[in-house]
Parts: structure tokens; C-alpha cells; sequence
């Protein structure tokens, strides 16, 4: 677990949020919190270009924030299809989820790290450096990668059983389902791998849209085959034939595929000719590759915490309490809030950052990483706290329906509320290790990412030994959000070092986070309430009953706390709304 690099990739959630503008432009900062001379030494900029570049950074954000929140909306959908069909709690619906996760377990332990966190780098390096402006490289570097990805797919699926049998404690009957989903779904290695590589060659070439607007279509594929499931061959019981397994498993993996093909438009319109290239004998890749040494031995850390969490869940799931989809589940739907703000903010920032750190300008690095946290933790606060106190409504909500009871959710409510307060966590660890990636060190990133890793497989085994199978995966949720925490505060002071921030606790990121917690405590209470009074009108009544007042106690605290971004993101809001 720890760093996201090592969690299961999810190709509908890949964050400012649509609509928003960027704060108003100082002069000198871009960052519209007033001018150098009252600013720390680690926000100080002495580049008059950065409003230009703040803004392009803004209308990137916003257009993959567009992309994420329909891929996340569709996504929604996919899931409510998926949990009427198999449910939420259950050998079938266990089965499904640890053969649907493998694809994406596999594909970053092996690969999938060094395309998502390398790949940026080298290529803006390369088209700074290289007299073609890159291109013989990127056709290297892609060569190799399509290889890389045809072997270790032809290898997973042939040893599809034994992958089964490391991750899951499971025999006979539900062994075998399993196993059946995992061959009908390993495939997706090879269409993850290729969608992250071109979405990196896009991302590269400042073109962000496509990457998180493709997923919306793997969604509806996958929404069609499980309708198609539903409306034809539902009603045989809690157990799959043969051929329903081969629907879903196919089904689920056409999606992905077709998410990769929807790439192709946006290639062309960036004029990417991909020319396989063989030539790798002193072209220069060795350097990509000793970054990836690093990040391979990050995942199969992370991978390794992730593997005590699978086995334990799947474990609790076979007591009768809630398994790893209830796990898994709860997970996807805490994410959503990251992949939307976070990763669409961070993502427009990297090729910013890469040539940044290529330039040798720390100044300009650390006024986007300082940005980067400020901005995301404005609108990941307020989602953490809808989170925490919407999650009977939320859950009711996304997953409610056919065979998921009411103690399901119930359950994985609980599980979700654990994971809450890890998401600011999880946001500026991602902001801070892609940092790191972006001066082309991933050897600080793996040992930081061991306090992360340790941290939630010690607090997880405690969990399921000590608490009751109803309670061991929301104690799971509890152990990975304080892990995060640890792990945050400990990669903040070490590139705190790196970037000589000084007065790093007087800085505006940790203030801003200050008082957005300040903030938290009664939007999260009133919030909950609100939720409490709508109830009897309804789950969808509770949530948005909920979700406007923690909005709204919100708009209220900005200005008295002087949370700049939060106005400016509520202020664009506004104005989006008067508009339409």
C-alpha cells in the first residue's frame, strides 16, 4: 500500500475542480496571496512569467477535472450495476473483485510504477535537451515498454492459479471462479500499461484532456455488459456458470481495452507517429531504468503491504464479516475525491515541474508544490468531511441496490468513515512524492515509502487479530489512513530539507492546512446532523440535505480564516452557476 504508485491502478479514477479559475495574480507570485515581501522564503518567485503559466496550469486542471468528475459520475453507475448484479458481500462478489484487482496488481508491481512516475521526466528532459526534440527517444522508450508489456501479460495469464493462490486463502469451488476471472481479466495488463504510456506521451506534450475523459467509455462498456448480465442471465442463484463468468470477465476487460483505443484521436492530434525502435544500445535509457529500479522496489514493498491487507480481508470475508470487496469498494469511492482534485492539479503541474527541476530552479519548484498542496488540500478537506459525515447516505446511495442489503452498506460505511480522515493524507503525499519524481529521484521516495508501508502492515495485522470479523477491515481502513498521516508529515520535513524551505511550520501550505482542519470540526458535525434530520426523506435527501451545509459552513469560515483558495474556488463556483 503506502505511495499510490503501488495501489491498484484505476483507470476511472484519475485532481481544481471544473469551472474553477486560478486566485487572482499577483505580479510577482501568480499565486495571488499577496506579494513577495510578505511571503516565506519558500514561496518567493522571482519569475514574472508564472501567471501565464498559472493559468494554463488552471484551464488544464479544470478540463481533466471535467474529464474525472464524468469518468467518476458514469463510474458511479458502473459500481451500483456491478454491486446489483454480484452484491457487495459474498463468494461471488469476492471472486469478481480479487480477479478484476490482479490485472492492475500485477501491471504496477512490475511495470506500472516507473511508466506513471518516470516517464513525464524523461520525455520534457528530452525534448529539452535532444536535437529532434525527442522524438527518436520517445519511440525507444515506447518500444521497449510495448515489450516489456506483451511478456509479463503472455506470463500472468499462463500463471493465473498461482497468482490466485498467493493473494486469496480460497479452495474448491470459489478457487476456481476466481481463477476464471483472473485469465478472462489478466489481459487488461497489456491495455492498462499502453493507455498510462500514451496518456504519459500526451501528458508530456501539455494535452490532459484525453487521459481522464477515455475512462468515461470503458464504463459504459462495462455498465452494458453487466446490464446485459442482469436482464438475461440473472436469477440462477448466488453461483456463476461458465459462461457467465466469461461475460463479465471478457466484458470488464473490453473496457479497458476500448479506453485505450479512444487515445488514438487525441495522438493524432498531437501528431505522435509511434516508429518501433530497437536501437537501445547507447541511446540513453539506462538512466530511466535506474530511476525504475527504485520505483520497482517501491511497489514490491507497497505490494507486498497490499498483499497482507488482501489476505486478511479476504480472510474476514470467510468468518462473515465484510471481505475484501467491501474493502475494495469503500476504497474506490474515498479515491474519488483524490483522482478529481489531486492527481488532475498535479498531473497539469509535472511537465511544469520536470523542467523546473531541469532548469535548477528550486524557487519555481517549490512555488508549484506549494500551490500544488494549497490548492488540492482546499477542496480535499471539504470532500474528506462529506466522507466521513455522509457515509450510511453516500454508500446507500453508489451501492444499495439488488442483492446488497442494508447491513452492507451499513458495513462498508464503516469502513469508509475509516478511511476519511487518510484522504488529505493520501492528497499531499501524492503532491510530495511526485515531487521527488520530478527531480528524478525515486531512491527517496521507496525509503520514505517504507515508514507508509510498515506503519499499515503492522496497525493491519493488529486489527484482524484483535478486533472481530465485523470490525477487522474498517480497522484495515483505520490503519491505512494513519499510515498515510505518518508517512505525510515524515516526506513533507525530509523535502522541506531537499528544497531548503525555510520557517517550514510558518509556511502558507501548513498554515492554509491549519485552518482548513479549523474549518473541518463544525462543517463535519453540522453536516452529519443535517444528514440525520433528511434521513426519513430518503438517502439521496441525507446526502445532499448533508453536502450543502458542510458546503455552506464552509463559504461561511473562508473569509474569517483566510482560506484564499477555498474563496476563489467557491468564488468561481459562483460564478459558474450565475453563468449557466
Amino acid at each position: 500500500m503506502g505511495d499510490t504508485v503501488g495501489r491498484h491502478h484505476q483507470p476511472d479514477a484519475l485532481p481544481r475542480l471544473p469551472g474553477v479559475p486560478e486566485p487572482p495574480v499577483s505580479a510577482t507570485t501568480g499565486t495571488g496571496t499577496g506579494s513577495t515581501a510578505s511571503r516565506p522564503d519558500d514561496e518567493r518567485s522571482g519569475d514574472g512569467g508564472t501567471g501565464a503559466k498559472a493559468t494554463s496550469t488552471a484551464r488544464s486542471s479544470a478540463v481533466m477535472a471535467a474529464g474525472s468528475v464524468v469518468s467518476r459520475g458514469t463510474g458511479f453507475a458502473r459500481s451500483a450495476v456491478v454491486a446489483a448484479a454480484l452484491g457487495t458481500i459474498g463468494s461471488t462478489a469476492d471472486g469478481y473483485a480479487v480477479g478484476n484487482s490482479l490485472p492492475s496488481i500485477v501491471y504496477m508491481l512490475l511495470l506500472g510504477g516507473a511508466l506513471n512516475a518516470v516517464f513525464v521526466p524523461e520525455l520534457v528532459k528530452a525534448a529539452k535537451e535532444h536535437e529532434d526534440g525527442g522524438v527518436a527517444y520517445t519511440d525507444r522508450l515506447v518500444t521497449v515498454c510495448v515489450a516489456a508489456l506483451l511478456a509479463i501479460t503472455a506470463i500472468a495469464v499462463w500463471a493465473a492459479p498461482v497468482i490466485v493462490d498467493v493473494y486469496t486463502d480460497y479452495s474448491g469451488q470459489q478457487a476456481a471462479m476466481t481463477t476464471a476471472f483472473a485469465r478472462y481479466c489478466l489481459p487488461q495488463i497489456f491495455f492498462l500499461g499502453l493507455f498510462t504510456l500514451l496518456g504519459q506521451v500526451l501528458n508530456a506534450r501539455g494535452r490532459f484532456g484525453a487521459m481522464m475523459w477515455a475512462p468515461v467509455v470503458n464504463n459504459l462498456v462495462v455498465i452494458t455488459v453487466f446490464g446485459l448480465y442482469l436482464a438475461f442471465a440473472a436469477g440462477g442463484g448466488g453461483t456463476l456458470t461458465a459462461t457467465e463468468t466469461a461475460l463479465l470477465g471478457w466484458g470488464t476487460t473490453a473496457g479497458i481495452a476500448v479506453q485505450t483505443l479512444a487515445l488514438l484521436p487525441a495522438l493524432r492530434a498531437a501528431r505522435f507517429r509511434w516508429r518501433p525502435r530497437f536501437d537501445w544500445r547507447g541511446s540513453g535509457l539506462t538512466r530511466p531504468l535506474r530511476s525504475a529500479f527504485w520505483l520497482v522496489l517501491l511497489v514490491l514493498v507497497n505490494q507486498a503491504a497490499y498483499w497482507v491487507t488482501t489476505r486478511l480481508a479476504t480472510t474476514a470475508g470467510l468468518e462473515g464479516g465484510p471481505g475484501y470487496s467491501a474493502y475494495n469498494n469503500a476504497y474506490v469511492l474515498w479515491a474519488v475525491p483524490h483522482g478529481i482534485i489531486t492527481v488532475s492539479l498535479v498531473t497539469a503541474l509535472m511537465p511544469r515541474m520536470s523542467a523546473a527541476a531541469a532548469d535548477g530552479d528550486t524557487a519555481a519548484l517549490r512555488r508549484d508544490v506549494s500551490q500544488a498542496l494549497r490548492t488540492s488540500a482546499s477542496a480535499v478537506v471539504p470532500a474528506a468531511c462529506m466522507l466521513l459525515a455522509l457515509a450510511q447516505p453516500v454508500m446507500a446511495l453508489v451501492f444499495g441496490y439488488g442483492r446488497t442489503s442494508a447491513g452492507d452498506t451499513a458495513a462498508m460505511a464503516g469502513i469508509l468513515m475509516a478511511f476519511a480522515p487518510g484522504l488529505l493524507a493520501m492528497s499531499g503525499q501524492y503532491v510530495l512524492s511526485r515531487t521527488f519524481y520530478s527531480l528524478s529521484d525515486t531512491r527517496t521516495p521507496f525509503l520514505l515509502n517504507l515508514v507508509i508501508v510498515a506503519v499499515n502492515a503492522g496497525l493491519s495485522v493488529a486489527a484482524a487479530h484483535l478486533l472481530p470479523a465485523r470490525w477487522a477491515v474498517t480497522g484495515m481502513a483505520a490503519a491505512y489512513s494513519v499510515a498515510l498521516c505518518v508517512g505525510w508529515a515524515v516526506t513533507a520535513r525530509v523535502l522541506g530539507r531537499r528544497l531548503a524551505v525555510a520557517r517550514p511550520l510558518r509556511s502558507t501550505a501548513v498554515a492554509t492546512h491549519a485552518r482548513l482542519l479549523v474549518a473541518a470540526v463544525p462543517a463535519t458535525v453540522l453536516g452529519h446532523l443535517a444528514a440525520l434530520g433528511a434521513a426519513r426523506a430518503g438517502a439521496l435527501a441525507a446526502a445532499t440535505a448533508g453536502a450543502a451545509v458542510i458546503v455552506l459552513t464552509f463559504a461561511v469560515l473562508a473569509r474569517p480564516l483566510r482560506l484564499t483558495e477555498l474563496d476563489a474556488l467557491l468564488f468561481g463556483l459562483r460564478r459558474r452557476l450565475t453563468r449557466s
